[in-house]
């Protein structure tokens, strides 16, 4: 059987694809459990720098795998069970020490819309497009999409997508606010690789608190923000990697940034 998730690693950057272009890169149970793993070992294994997630066969993700999941006994309790799976992989990818890309090709579609917003970048081609299509089915969105779209297009906007189930082309995603930049697709793999690879050469720990005090501050009062941003720089002022950046702009050279992420 082949594997439904493959994780690669190069250069400090691993490439987490889904692999299921038969049925759009769908999400089925075993795939989320694939996924979960792959995401879980990209977070523990220290040569990882940076993660580049993305789908095989011209899609991202169609979202959940509707036919397989009711295929099988779907009581109230299975169904939590389901979503509480499907939770966990974006809440470790939000609360990861480590930066996320997302690369996307084709659908990234109900889940698989959520699963690319909780990444910390989007990267599209020309032929990606978004959208919540939870709307179409008699659902909400319960993959984080109801916290992060309005964050990244605002409340109106996110609402009238998520009411219309309607498609944001990969021109529009970067327009509005939704992706970092748009490609051909032929050129997305080098593009996403090329960025990916500029960031796994950076400062891991002031990487990794960056991250962290972005997440916290979406929440936070102007004081408390600062209050973060404060414990955070103390903590990168105590890195090695501090010194090696100093060195390296005196030294008008490259630093070679070493240090760890915690």
């Amino acid at each position: 059987m082949t594997d439904q998730v493959i994780s690669t690693l190069d250069q400090g950057v691993r490439t987490i694809a889904i692999n299921r272009p038969e049925v759009r890169n769908a999400i089925s149970f075993e795939t989320t459990a694939a996924l979960s793993a792959a995401v879980v070992h990209a977070i523990e294994d220290r040569q990882t720098r940076c993660v580049v997630l993305t789908g095989r066969g011209g899609a991202f993700s169609s979202g959940a795998d509707l036919k397989a999941m009711m295929s099988g006994a779907v009581g109230p309790g299975s169904v939590d069970d389901r979503i509480a799976e499907l939770h966990a992989v974006v809440k470790s990818i939000r609360q990861a020490p480590l930066p996320f890309i997302a690369s996307v090709d084709g659908p990234a579609a109900g889940f698989g819309c959520d699963l690319a917003l909780a990444c910390d970048m989007r990267i599209v081609s020309t032929r990606a497009y978004f959208a919540e299509l939870f709307v179409r089915i008699g659902l909400i969105p319960d993959g984080g999409g109801t916290f992060l779209l309005p964050r990244l297009v605002g409340l109106a906007r996110a609402f009238e997508l998520m009411a219309t189930g309607d498609r944001v082309s990969g021109e529009e995603a970067v327009r509005i606010g939704l992706a970092n930049r748009v490609v051909e697709p032929d050129a997305l793999e080098s593009a996403t690789l090329e960025l990916a690879r500029r960031i796994a050469k950076g400062p891991p720990l002031a990487l990794h608190l960056m991250k962290e005090c972005l997440e916290r501050n979406l929440s936070a009062d102007y004081s408390s923000a600062l209050d973060n941003e404060r414990r955070a720089q103390l903590r990168c002022l105590a890195s090695p990697d501090l010194i090696e950046g100093v060195s390296a702009f005196f030294e008008k050279r490259d630093p070679r940034f070493s240090g760890e992420r915690d």
